[in-house]
């Protein structure tokens, strides 16, 4: 039996199975991943509760407009509307929807045990984790207002808008020059404003942007504010040496400062990577701890897109069909007795 499993030995009773609140799996997190894994559960007729934000429903697609690259929806869709038609399939076969913030978590043992912002608190012997990653914003004066309007964090999802256009992209390392050198493929000029004088991307990354012709370096400058009404028209440059400011006419902003996945629940619970994201085995989404699998942005630090994360929580849910499988299995062959011996060893 692998190891941290030898709690499978005991009987299904000794789990709480009668407990008011007990689940076979509960889903956090409300993106392409935790619905997917919800639809996948459902089906699989093991009655998922799926917890989602109370504030932030549905993931980063919520804060997209149009969807293009999605298969299956030819001409396009809205963020907010492809999230829509996900949750209604996980309802449609039995998943339960709750709005409400996960405070805590406790992992140990065969029982989880999630405790929500409301007081509640849920139990289950399978647990999928899905949160997804925040992009980094720079915190300033029109970025939110205008995030989708000309404001992106995903140059993959919406260069395709900026065909012949003049944009910008916010960052130095890897991510901005790879953002940038993607974005010349639609965009006629393709500014890189960055704070200092250097880059601090790999050098391999650095020469692809400096060779091409449609990118332009804003050095020592820092954005102070997007511009525009309805849309992007430009940005406010502040020069990070002698603080002047200028503004730079643009039709989009992208932000590439990195982003940060949602970890902070499984902190000193669950083993990280060194990007940050939680550690699962191979192409499964077996964390560290039995019972516990990760699914999404929240264990991908590289593509990061809808797709790939609705196919992270297909994984996660067959993944805990079979533990729950194996589960059952163990507590009938075991004999109570049995079961108690190893209990008290």
């Amino acid at each position: 039996m692998p190891r941290g499993y030898h709690w499978l030995k005991q009987p299904y009773a000794l789990f709480g199975e009668e407990r008011e609140h007990m689940r076979q799996v509960i889903i956090i997190g409300s993106g392409p991943a935790g619905f997917t894994a919800a639809i996948y559960a459902a089906r699989a007729n093991l009655k998922p509760l799926l917890i989602a934000s109370s504030v932030e429903v549905g993931g980063e697609l919520m804060n997209t407009t149009e969807v293009e690259n999605y298969p299956g929806f030819p001409d396009g869709i809205q963020g907010p509307e492809l999230m829509a038609k996900f949750q209604e399939q996980a309802e449609k076969f039995g998943t339960e929807v709750l709005y409400d913030d996960v405070t805590s978590l406790d992992l140990n043992g065969p029982v989880k045990t999630v405790t929500l912002g409301s007081g509640a608190v849920h139990e289950t012997r399978a647990l999928i984790y899905a949160t997804g990653s925040a992009y980094r914003k720079l915190g300033i004066e029109g970025e939110e207002r205008l995030s989708g309007y000309g404001v992106s964090w995903c140059a993959t999802c919406d260069g395709f808008f900026f065909r012949e256009k003049t944009i910008a992209v916010v960052g130095g390392g890897d991510s901005a020059m790879e953002e940038a050198t993607f974005l010349t493929r639609f965009a006629d000029k393709v500014y890189v404003i960055h704070r200092k004088d250097s880059l601090r991307a790999s050098k391999i990354m650095q020469e692809r942007a400096f060779a091409n012709e449609k990118i332009e370096f804003v050095w020592n400058s820092e954005v102070a504010e997007v511009l525009g009404g309805d849309s992007v028209t430009g940005v406010q440059l502040r020069d990070t040496v002698d603080g002047t400011l200028r503004d730079l006419p643009l039709d989009g902003l992208f932000i590439a400062i990195g982003n940060d996945p949602r970890t902070h629940l499984v902190h000193d619970k669950l083993e990280l990577t060194a990007e940050g994201t939680i550690w699962v085995d191979g192409r499964t989404s077996k964390t560290s701890v039995p019972g516990v699998f990760a699914a999404g942005d929240v264990i991908d630090p590289t593509y990061r897109q809808a797709i790939t994360a609705a196919g992270s929580g297909t994984v996660a849910a067959l993944d805990a069909e079979h533990f729950l499988a194996d589960f059952d299995d163990a507590s009938v062959e075991v004999p109570a007795a049995e079961a108690a011996e190893v209990i008290v060893a």
